[in-house]
């Protein structure tokens, strides 16, 4: 039978989602603890792979079990054994061709810029004391909706097959000194969003003109686009998924 979670997690602590060598992530940690729990090797699959730092509100990955489960209670013993910066929300059986990955629909990141210095929030934003024009980086965050292929803003070797991506919001908005950048999309590229963030940040700084991200996507060069924004600003908020995979 196969079980989806719904998690978040504080990424500060971990070297990203995925599992690696000598490092700690967010899978390895949720795996091991489900696994002495159900006392049975336990493998989970993520709806994504997020960096070295980054956030997650919402995240799901899902795993297979030869019993039937009390999600419930499995739960909070889960919360129980995982340390405070990862949050189990739930588990729930779905169908057993359900993939975490590959079955979500769409996907939202925002980004955090502090606009004021601020002792509180300088782990989980990124501080930009430069005036920037927010209007500028909507006018160019809104070009991106006219294209499908980002490889210019892909990490470099990289083993996906298409550099495709289906963009359906682009959008910044401010509160108060915070500065969110939204951004939806059936999938991602590796590094993609901060370095998106990058580029805008340069045309909010007037470095570049809003007409060059024409000429960026169009290079499909990642060297023309802007600097990648440090991780700790970016938080995925939201995997969606179609309604008939729960049982």
């Amino acid at each position: 039978m196969r079980y989806f979670i719904q998690l978040s997690y504080n990424g500060s602590a971990y070297h990203g989602w995925q599992i690696q060598p000598n490092a700690v992530t967010v899978q390895e940690t949720i795996q091991d603890a489900l696994s002495k729990l159900l006392n049975t090797n336990i493998s989970i699959t993520g709806a994504g792979r997020t960096d070295t730092g980054v956030h997650a509100f919402q995240m799901f990955a899902h795993f297979d079990v030869d019993e039937t489960l009390d999600t419930e209670n499995l739960t909070f013993k889960l919360n129980s054994f995982l340390p405070k910066d990862i949050a189990i929300q739930s588990i729930f059986q779905v169908n057993a061709d359900a993939h975490s990955r590959f079955h979500a629909i769409k996907r939202s990141y925002d980004y955090k810029i502090s606009l004021k210095k601020n002792v509180f929030l300088f782990d989980y934003t990124h501080y930009v004391h430069q005036k920037l024009d927010v209007d500028k980086m909507n006018e160019a965050a809104y070009i991106l909706l006219e294209y499908t292929n980002f490889q210019c803003f892909s990490k470099s070797n990289t083993d996906v097959k298409t550099y495709n991506c289906k963009i359906e919001q682009a959008q910044w908005k401010q509160e108060g000194n915070l500065l969110i950048f939204t951004i939806c999309a059936d999938r991602f590229l590796r590094n993609m969003v901060r370095a998106i963030v990058g580029t805008l940040l340069n045309i909010g700084l007037s470095k570049i003109a809003v007409s060059d991200m024409h000429k960026i996507l169009a290079s499909k060069d990642r060297s023309k686009a802007g600097f990648s924004v440090p991780s700790k600003g970016l938080y995925l908020t939201e995997v969606l998924y179609p309604d008939n995979i729960k049982i």
